[in-house]
């Protein structure tokens, strides 16, 4: 049965400032079987943050749902690595803003200490910066502070099962926030040269040698000595062939 069922109570966690927020999530697969009756082992969840009425409420809501044990709360950092430390449990559902020390700090010492630990970033950050460092630092979800009840038991879920849950609003930019955080993905041909890739993007881009001679202020002859070196570098025999094996490399499609 749904909680706001049984509470009547419809209101989200927190204020809402943007009220289209929904989360995306990949389905789950079943979480660990006790070996003695069959029935899925409880998921064990302690919960980090400096507001006591946050950790009320996603508390309760946790606690309407069967299959997870809450085993306890902190308020600061230190305490946080302490409690992960001591009851190692299946989530830690935390606001990484506990004052002590850096936020990355954080979530890096808790991987250090309990690295079965999923981490679940609940926050009201927003932040390109702040979600790119969590992810980084080994968090398995962020979801923001406008979530309401059933989207944090779900989030919990989610990460303790092993997958990933991002809000949409984050889903919609979080490939290329992962992109940028992992650098750029390396050059297809590494056998050629710097001023060969540049005549390449340009051909597989379908630009004659007259128009890259252009753009890269060389003479004409330039060019074609750099086109011929490239054909034979990629083993093809004119410039039809390199344009398709270019662009099934993810060339020229800018």
């Amino acid at each position: 049965m749904n909680h706001h069922a049984r509470n009547g109570n419809t209101a989200r966690l927190w204020p809402v400032e943007r009220p289209d927020q929904r989360h995306t999530a990949i389905l789950l697969p079943d979480h660990t079987t006790s070996e003695e009756n069959g029935d899925p082992a409880p998921l064990t969840v302690l919960i980090a943050d400096n507001q006591p009425s946050v950790r009320h409420q996603v508390r309760s809501a946790l606690e309407l749902v069967g299959g997870i044990d809450v085993v306890g709360e902190t308020a600061t950092a230190n305490a946080t690595i302490a409690e992960v430390f001591r009851h190692q449990p299946d989530v830690l559902v935390i606001d990484p803003q506990l004052g002590e020390f850096a936020n990355v700090d954080v979530l890096s010492r808790v991987s250090r200490v309990a690295p079965e630990t999923k981490v679940l970033v609940l926050s009201a950050v927003d932040d390109d910066t702040a979600i790119r460092a969590a992810i980084q630092a080994g968090a398995r979800g962020y979801l923001i502070k406008d979530a309401d009840p059933d989207q944090v038991v779900r989030g919990v879920q989610v990460v303790g099962a092993g997958e990933a849950i991002v809000g949409k609003a984050i889903a919609v930019r979080f490939s290329a926030l992962m992109r940028s955080a992992a650098g750029p993905e390396p050059y297809p041909f590494p056998q050629l040269t710097t001023r060969e890739r540049e005549v390449l993007d340009r051909i597989a881009a379908g630009k004659s040698n007259s128009a890259i001679a252009r753009e890269l202020a060389l003479a004409p002859k330039t060019i074609s000595n750099r086109v011929s070196a490239v054909f034979g570098k990629l083993g093809v025999a004119d410039r039809a062939q390199a344009i398709v094996l270019a662009r099934d490399a993810g060339l020229g499609r800018g």
